[in-house]
């Protein structure tokens, strides 16, 4: 559950750590997490429980307290609050559900734990008649991200709402650019433009090689910013050998095909030799830790030419009500106000990108993080994401589609082109459907 990607808009210098899952202290140990209570019911019947998997780095609950806890017992004085944090082995969703100690809460990955831990087991709630209830406003949020609420049903039901969200952006080492005279990269950029920088920055000067561009494969495509999903929509069969996903392939392909500047990892910009790389902002504050003599500065991802300003799909962590939960409205309540421009502006001063991006939170962006301090940081806000792909339609099967794989290693590893990539990648995974349709 903890090898994807780790996202943790982290205010501190151990963020390498917590995303590494390190061992959480809740305010409940696993002994009193295994207390057998009915389901949905926790000790109070004024307390909220809340179970956090991602972000990862509430498995500090001093982090927890400092930007959530806290608030909430303000907010709240006549409820209590049980944070605990998702953890292996003992507080699993398999644990707690065992154990009858359902969550109220649930703050998780929308886009990889949704289908394979929230409605496996069942515990999806449709908030959207709390949304009309509260008169909340979703339209003030992210659009695609609220989007990608909406699209796990094709009846739009509303199980979880936008909780805090991880872009990308386009780090670049200034020093690089300052040795070979080029001017640095600005927000707007196509990627074609980005191309043509990192061709005349990708060099080899004695024992040195200065690559021109990173980007993660795996992040590029699953995050896709052509919208584009790996499943049909229609039917129980994955569909990557298509136009638009070879226009994906092929458009990050050329970059590793420039001489010297094959894929090695992103997370090797803080040893000063990659001039351009793509990841995700909490980078400002674990590359600068990693290097504090790194000379760099963040500019907005490049986009497709016929796509201007559109970055990738939301990389989002989403806050959901339990249908065993029997203090809906409470529940509620409390993911209303952690939505509240009030709030989000306390984390947006912590470096975390939310779903409500008025002007107010943008300027406190990184306000707490001397890190951040000098950056460019408005490039975060720059352009928009791209939608998420349609809702399929009911009664299909969900795998997560390994699309990572077509790069690594059918591409790099076996000089596969991209069509025989994506048709291989596509037939294992229409396989890996009908498997998991079998066992069910």
């Amino acid at each position: 559950m903890k090898k994807a990607f780790k996202a943790s808009l982290l205010t501190l210098s151990t963020a390498v750590a917590l995303a590494a899952c390190t061992a959480p202290t809740a305010t409940t140990s696993p002994d009193q997490t295994a207390e057998k209570k009915p389901p949905g019911q926790t000790s109070n019947e004024n307390e909220i429980f809340i179970y956090t998997v991602y972000p990862a780095f509430y498995a500090k609950e001093e982090i927890w307290e400092k930007q959530v806890g806290q608030y909430l017992k303000k907010k709240f004085p006549n409820l209590t609050f049980k944070h605990v944090q998702w953890d292996n082995p003992g507080r699993q969703y398999k644990d707690l559900i065992a154990a009858g100690t359902i969550p109220d809460i649930v703050i998780d990955n929308a886009r990889m734990n949704l289908h394979r831990y929230i409605l496996k087991n069942d515990l999806q709630y449709d908030m959207t008649d709390l949304i009309k209830k509260y008169n909340f406003d979703t339209s003030a949020l992210n659009p695609a991200a609220m989007a990608q609420m909406k699209n796990v049903t094709p009846e739009g039901k509303i199980y979880g709402l936008p909780f805090q969200l991880s872009d990308f952006v386009l780090f670049y080492n200034k020093d690089i650019f300052d040795k070979f005279g080029i001017d640095y990269p600005k927000d707007g950029m196509t990627y074609d433009e980005i191309y043509e920088l990192a061709k005349r920055l990708t060099r080899v000067e004695g024992e040195n090689t200065y690559k021109g561009y990173q980007h993660h494969p795996g992040l590029y495509m699953t995050y896709n910013q052509l919208s584009l999903s790996p499943l049909s929509l229609t039917e129980d069969k994955a569909e990557l050998n298509t136009p638009g996903w070879k226009k994906q392939v092929d458009n990050l392909r050329r970059f590793y095909e420039i001489p010297a500047n094959q894929f090695t990892s992103v997370d090797d910009f803080p040893k000063g030799k990659i001039a351009m790389a793509v990841h995700v902002s909490e980078k400002i504050v674990q590359w600068y830790e990693q290097n504090k003599n790194l000379n760099f500065d963040i500019a907005a991802m490049p986009s497709f030419a016929d796509a201007p300003g559109v970055k990738a799909q939301p990389n989002m962590y989403a806050a959901y009500i339990t249908k065993q939960s029997t203090k809906k409205d409470q529940a509620f309540q409390v993911i209303q106000y952690l939505l509240s421009e009030e709030m989000q502006i306390n984390f947006a001063k912590e470096g975390i990108i939310g779903p409500l991006q008025t002007p107010k939170v943008q300027e406190a962006f990184g306000q707490n993080l001397p890190q951040m301090q000098g950056k460019h940081t408005q490039a975060i806000f720059y352009g928009k994401n791209a939608m998420p792909p349609a809702a399929r339609a009911n009664g299909l099967t969900y795998i997560d589609v390994p699309v990572h794989g077509v790069f690594q290693p059918l591409i790099f590893g076996e000089s596969k082109d991209s069509v025989t990539a994506l048709r291989m990648v596509e037939e294992s995974s229409t396989k890996g459907i009908q498997t998991e349709k079998a066992a069910q």
